[in-house]
């Protein structure tokens, strides 16, 4: 029904605004008012994740016998290639998300050079891995559905276990894989210690999302199989999807090098290396990376201001020609690669999703007993950045802080550590330093909950992997897998370790239904027992 939604409203000549369910209900409020949504396509299921009484809406399931009335007849083409396609909101450093603007162009652009760079054919099975909230699944889409590939549909938006993962890929003879790096990343760690095998139809895996570290590729390049081409992909989505590619097939792993090389600039993009005064940097000094070329968004959706700003003119071409001011610090290597080496501003990437740090602190702002919020980006015991957020506060007031949160933002930006401190540190000139923000020492239970201790042989087994994990000392039974520092991809690696030890074969999903330990193990006992009672029948 999705793709059916999206070939519907391109071929209508409308753009689209992909609405994640899974989202805070205010949030998609904010982004339908923002965009001035006019039509609201989903399904009947979905209706109580949103809120949206007066926008016309059609269920592609529940309405289907009125959509089934309507003329065959193939629609004229009403769309000019500087239409808008779609518009993706992302993370607003005011608080708000903002909505990127591309046009049909822009697209269309990027897709050609897509299927040409990983020589998408007809043979192709390309999965659709990332969400639609995220421009990465237009990679994935697009050029499989314009140049004959099959396009296979994950069942399940939720990682799974990375075995289960690899054998549904398996069977689904999949050629090409478009992964989160940070995905690749656990992948790459479960290699090191157990050995996995790859589908045997797979061609090519693409990495994009974040930087990829080099240790990971030396684990790639020593065990996956050597036909597998990797492709390591640059891109914010302002330059529509991607704009510098890295074939790293058979090339080591940097010796010197902080990242792996995000390479170079994809068919009709253009790229500089600049310094502050926006001149043009020898190879080997940092600079700032600006982007050019037909990639480039129309903007940033009623935010004019913001868009003069990003969106500069570009004095090495044209007149009326723009550059996108990336933010991001990079620099010429000898061989014409460029490597990322960070960012000018607040803006990080968590597990390959980009986060304005600033929306995030005037969102914990916002709760009544927090008086200052500062957010920041740590590095972790498992090579994750995860999100930290020191409050200034009351501590006896702040029990609900998580939930509020949770209620305000998607998943991944809720901090998975917040530590309470008697006053933020001030650099000389009145500003936080951040520099000098103490480390958490593990994940602390300064929200209120109680500690109560694993008892039974399952329950010490389950908390033993956590703590692992986590890196957190102490794990009781009623302990939130998320509210210690749990995310997503580390519940893969917990799922992967749980598995192997019990000899079972559970999803990710059950770790998020059963997110304490005393639940997980109860879940993980009552399957031992069906799987018992299964075998002496």
């Amino acid at each position: 029904d999705m793709i059916i939604g999206l070939l519907g409203i391109l071929k209508a000549g409308g753009a689209y605004v992909p609405l994640d369910p899974a989202y805070p209900a205010p949030r998609l409020t904010f982004m339908m008012q923002d965009a001035q949504i006019k039509i609201l396509l989903t399904q009947t299921d979905l209706l109580p994740n949103i809120s949206a009484p007066e926008t016309p809406t059609v269920c592609l399931d529940g309405d289907r016998a009125a959509i089934d009335q309507e003329s065959a007849e193939p629609l004229e083409v009403l769309t000019d290639p500087a239409n808008l396609a779609y518009i993706i909101y992302t993370s607003g450093s005011t608080g708000q998300p903002k909505g990127v603007m591309i046009a049909h162009q822009a697209l269309v652009q990027y897709v050609m050079a897509a299927i040409d760079h990983f020589a998408i054919t007809p043979d192709d099975r390309v999965l659709q891995f990332a969400s639609l909230s995220f421009d990465t699944a237009a990679e994935e889409i697009y050029p499989c559905l314009l140049h004959g590939a099959a396009l296979v549909l994950r069942a399940d938006n939720l990682p799974d276990s990375i075995e289960t993962f690899l054998d549904r890929c398996a069977a689904e003879g999949i050629t090409v894989l478009d992964l989160p790096t940070a995905y690749w990343h656990s992948l790459m760690a479960e290699l090191e210690s157990i050995s996995i095998s790859f589908p045997p139809s797979l061609r090519l895996v693409i990495l994009g999302g974040e930087a990829a570290l080099p240790e990971r590729l030396t684990t790639w390049q020593a065990k996956a199989p050597a036909h597998i081409r990797l492709v390591n992909t640059y891109g914010p989505t302002e330059t529509t999807i991607v704009a510098t590619r890295c074939d790293l097939t058979g090339v080591a792993a940097p010796e010197s090098a902080a990242k792996v090389p995000i390479g170079q600039p994809i068919a009709n993009t253009r790229v500089y290396v600049l310094d502050p005064c926006g001149r043009l940097v020898p190879v080997g000094v940092p600079g700032e990376l600006y982007i050019g070329g037909a990639g480039l968004a129309r903007g940033y959706l009623n935010r004019p201001a913001l868009t003069a700003a990003a969106f500069v003119p570009d004095p090495f071409g044209q007149a009326g020609q723009r550059l996108y001011k990336t933010g991001d610090k990079v620099r010429y290597l000898p061989d014409g690669n460029l490597e990322f080496l960070g960012r000018v501003d607040q803006q990080v990437k968590i597990r390959g999703f980009r986060v304005e740090l600033g929306e995030v602190e005037a969102v914990l702002r916002q709760y009544p007993a927090v008086r200052e919020a500062v957010a920041i980006a740590q590095l972790d015991l498992t090579d994750h950045y995860r999100l930290v957020a020191y409050i200034v506060a009351d501590e006896t007031q702040i029990s609900g802080l998580r939930d509020f949160l949770r209620e305000r933002l998607p998943e991944y930006m809720v901090p998975s550590v917040i530590m309470p401190l008697e006053a933020l540190p001030l650099s000389p000139n009145g500003k936080i330093d951040r520099r000098v923000l103490p480390t958490p020492e593990g994940v602390q239970r300064d929200l209120g909950a109680e500690f109560v201790p694993p008892e039974t042989a399952l329950e010490i087994q389950v908390a033993k992997i956590w703590s692992t994990i986590l890196h957190v000392q102490q794990v009781g039974i009623l302990d939130n897998f998320f509210d210690l520092g749990g995310d997503s991809l580390l519940a893969t690696q917990v799922m992967n370790q749980v598995n192997r030890a019990f000899q079972v074969r559970l999803s990710v999903r059950s770790l998020i239904e059963q997110p304490t330990v005393a639940d997980l193990a109860l879940l993980i006992e009552n399957t031992l027992i069906e799987e018992l009672e299964t075998a002496t029948a």
